[in-house]
């Protein structure tokens, strides 16, 4: 990925969400976020969750339709945090051998249910430093900014699919793997690699959308 001068102007929205908890940011040209239709196919083939947000998919955007939006933009942030929620090595295990079946023992499952209370908690504070970022890009004159969070939507107990219209349209934002964002990849690409499966403290990361 060659250097671009003009990323450094950039620097206030870096400097803002490293004091606001990020720790490692990163401004790329939209040309390296990686865009594939799979990710979007295992919203539909491995979330329990599919459907029932308003921002995920089958009601956002399409991987395709996607890349149609991204090129309109010039830049993009990427924005890593570090999760207080640990889980150790059995725990991780556990989580991904899916904790809710009735075969893993009753303190497997109390682990990982105390682990992704930790996470979703926290994943609300990384909801804000994004919509914050993003209104700071807007008001510095970038109009078109905008933030992706992390994981589905939480604002509410249950979305209101059943009308389509969102209750909180002003805070409400998309998952960037619902559009098709390969965050791991584009990760990578930009020296800021995502470790998976996780160990310890997950960190999990954003993009925001500059133009």
């Amino acid at each position: 990925m060659p250097y671009d001068k003009e990323l450094e102007k950039f620097g206030f929205l870096e400097k803002i969400a490293l004091k606001m908890g990020a720790i490692d940011t990163k401004v790329i040209t939209v040309d390296d976020v990686c865009v594939e239709n799979r990710v979007t196919l295992k919203c539909r083939a491995g979330c329990v969750g599919y459907g029932k947000k308003l921002t995920c998919p089958p009601y956002v955007p399409t991987a395709g339709e996607f890349k149609d939006i991204l090129n309109e933009y010039q830049y993009a942030m990427l924005v890593k945090f570090k999760s207080p929620a640990k889980a150790d090595e059995e725990t991780v295990c556990s989580i991904y051998k899916n904790w809710f079946d009735p075969d893993t023992p009753e303190d497997l499952k109390n682990k990982a249910d105390t682990f992704w209370n930790d996470y979703f908690d926290y994943s609300q504070d990384i909801h804000n430093i994004m919509l914050e970022l993003e209104k700071t890009a807007f008001n510095k004159g970038y109009t078109f900014a905008l933030a992706f969070v992390n994981g589905s939507c939480r604002l509410c107990n249950v979305c209101n699919t059943k009308s389509g219209v969102c209750v909180h349209p002003n805070r409400a934002r998309i998952p960037e793997h619902a559009v098709g964002i390969n965050m791991k990849k584009t990760a990578e690409d930009a020296g800021m690699g995502i470790q998976f499966p996780f160990s310890g403290h997950p960190e999990p990361m954003t993009i925001l959308l500059i133009d």
